[in-house]
């Protein structure tokens, strides 16, 4: 975690100077409360942003003509943007006191180090944890001719408790009376032999202080986000055993956000409630601490900035939710550009291949004008190489309207069409980062060589998407695959009833449920007023004769025209009171229940009409009784075949 303390010399700082670095100062704490860590989660992103940035200024007090230094803004507990702009805005605009050598240029004998280095203000910032960074921003327009040895010592003391401190020299236009190089050069040298002091030069144009922004905010944001580290492996050596590269990875843009969102908070903590949950007008709560809120404790107003910061606003008109953006979209064409000096590290999302708009439902004059056009436009920037800037108030990706204008730029090719990219404005933009002391390092002319000659063994060839697949499709098959080796998984209670149900308002299920009913066993007392006539009993003998062992069922006696009850089941042949015949017994002992399976017949069993399942594996045509399982799934089966022996007639 890095804690950055700004010190601002007023004495030398003009008023235009002075007002650009109000205004770089703001920006930073704008972008700071935008920030967030890109691994945070739902509950880190729900706490307020620490407080990492100081802001301190010396001046000339006019009554007693000494420099005294003030703390502007003191980084305890969470950061208030707020109170930051408040402390910003309030700078003495009248501190400008400049003071001349011999040789023309601004000079400041004493830069109250000690005010600032100590146990009550710098020290005691962010507590006493070792994983805290300190450093120190001293921004001038003069240099120190001369360290006494009170600052050098106070240096030394901050070098020991690892603090960093950086001097920042603006240079003005005032400054072309004096010998600028010579007065730097001076000062590297008292400085030389401390390593926490650094020397900055910079002409204070827009750029500049653009970039020193940037700089130190990417400075703040290393406590946010962690540096990726990567490497490049080669198939081959590049020198040696050597095959690989080290690297460190780090975005060139800093995609900010496209609104502020209206949104309900506690006054307590000043966090807001989530914008999923409905907060209840009877009793509110605190999202922190769960205690009922009053109405005075809930801020009805509120402004979200990102993720931690919230500001509190009279009203909610200053801020709207952001709809849908009406079609067509507008893009505002604001100049051409050369595409040979577009940097492709501004370039961020998605790309989008643009095509003229033809159809014939409209004019077809129009529609084949605008065709031309494109076509042209299209042939004329390829032959420049040029690109058109646009702006607009929509973002593609969201296909929202933006509080904020969006810059894209629109592509030619040779193929006809176009290509349209998201540009990254000027609050998106990160400075490069600085490589100075690495491109110092001499290289010999054996690594070039071997480097070279590694190069010339890669491949040469055009990129082709379609020979760049992801395996995609070969995961997703192996996938498959194995999940068909597990089996199908075995359905519950409720979905075999219901399919069961459902197969048998089917006309094929009904027609096998009929046959089925047909070979059901007749209800007892039925059976006995049939059986009670000899001609009837035979005749019903050789019914059931024709269904069971020649399996051609023509039912017509009235036993089997009768409908019988479909919720009753026999465990046990009907014991008649007429004298059955050979035949209709051994039928009857044929279709008998298993002896084994006698003693589950005590339990109800479900009707064979309730839950249906055909199976082509044969099974006993009497359904088992009363099973272990939850669904209690009755199965019935084609009958089984008897074997019938006629018995010989004795003469």
């Amino acid at each position: 975690m890095v804690f950055i303390c700004f010190v601002l010399e007023l004495r030398s700082l003009s008023p235009p100077l002075l007002r650009d670095l109000k205004q770089s100062m703001l920006q930073l704490a704008n972008f700071y409360a935008i920030s967030s860590p890109t691994s945070s989660t739902s509950s880190s992103r729900s706490k307020p942003l620490l407080d990492r940035i100081g802001l301190c200024y010396l001046y000339k007090n006019r009554l007693s003509r000494t420099d005294e230094l003030k703390v502007a803004y003191s980084p305890r507990g969470n950061f208030s943007l707020r109170d930051f702009h408040h402390a910003v805005n309030n700078l003495p605009s009248d501190a400008f006191l400049p003071d001349f050598n011999g040789s023309g240029a601004l000079c400041c004998s004493d830069l109250k180090l000690s005010s600032i280095l100590n146990d009550k203000v710098l020290y005691s910032w962010g507590g006493h944890s070792k994983d805290i960074t300190r450093k120190v921003v001293l921004i001038s327009s003069c240099i120190i001719e001369t360290l006494d040895s009170a600052t050098k010592k106070v240096l030394m003391d901050a070098a020991a408790n690892c603090i960093s401190i950086e001097f920042v020299f603006l240079e003005q236009n005032s400054s072309h009376l004096a010998d600028i190089p010579e007065s730097i050069n001076k000062f590297l040298k008292q400085i030389g032999d401390l390593e926490n002091c650094s020397f900055q030069n910079y002409i204070p144009d827009a750029h500049a202080l653009s970039g020193l922004v940037k700089k130190w905010f990417q400075e703040l944001k290393e406590g946010l986000e962690e540096q990726i580290q990567a490497r490049f492996v080669f198939k081959i050596n590049l020198l040696g055993s050597t095959n690989q590269i080290s690297c460190n990875l780090c975005t060139s843009f800093n995609q900010i956000i496209d609104e502020f969102v209206p949104c309900k908070s506690c006054r307590c903590h000043g966090i807001p409630f989530d914008n999923s949950r409905t907060i209840p007008t009877d009793m509110p709560s605190c999202p922190v601490t769960g205690v009922e809120l009053g109405v005075l404790d809930l801020v009805d107003s509120s402004v979200k900035i990102g993720e931690h910061t919230i500001l509190y606003m009279p009203s909610f008109q200053c801020c709207q939710d952001l709809q849908k953006v009406p079609l067509p979209i507008n893009f505002n064409v604001i100049e051409r550009t050369n595409l040979s000096s577009l940097d492709e590290g501004i370039i961020l999302g998605a790309s989008y291949i643009v095509t003229p708009a033809f159809s014939e439902l409209v004019d077809t004059d129009v529609s084949e004008l605008n065709v031309k056009l494109f076509r042209v436009l299209c042939g004329i920037l390829h032959s420049l190489d040029q690109g058109l800037v646009c702006s607009s108030n929509c973002n593609i990706e969201t296909a929202k309207q933006t509080s904020f204008l969006c810059y894209y730029i629109l592509l030619p090719s040779e193929k006809g069409v176009m290509i349209l990219r998201r540009l990254a404005g000027s609050e998106e933009v990160l400075p490069i980062p600085d490589i100075t002391n690495i491109a110092c390092i001499p290289v010999s002319k054996d690594i070039e060589n071997s480097l070279q000659a590694s190069l010339l063994k890669i491949e040469l060839r055009n990129y082709d998407p379609v020979q760049h697949d992801r395996g995609f499709h070969q995961r997703l098959n192996l996938l498959v695959k194995e999940s068909l080796q597990f089996g199908a998984i075995p359905a519950k209670a409720k979905e075999l009833v219901t399919a069961s149900n459902t197969a048998l308002q089917d006309p094929v299920v009904e027609d096998l449920s009929v046959q089925a009913n047909n070979v059901e066993v007749i209800e007892e007392n039925m059976l006995d007023s049939i059986l009670a006539d000899g001609k009837i009993g035979a005749k019903i003998t050789e019914e059931w004769e024709q269904l069971v062992v020649l399996e051609m069922p023509k039912m017509s006696s009235p036993a089997c025209l009768s409908k019988p009850k479909l919720h009753k089941e026999v465990s046990s042949p009907p014991q008649s009171t007429g004298k059955l015949d050979d035949k209709t017994s051994r039928i009857l002992e044929r279709l008998e229940i298993p002896k084994q399976l006698k003693r589950k017949a005590a339990s109800p069993t479900l009707s064979s009409f309730q839950t249906v399942s055909i199976s082509s594996v044969k099974k006993p045509l009497i359904p088992f009784g009363p099973s272990n399982t939850d669904s209690q799934v009755i199965v019935l089966s084609q009958p089984i075949k008897p074997n019938f022996q006629r018995l010989k007639r004795k003469r």
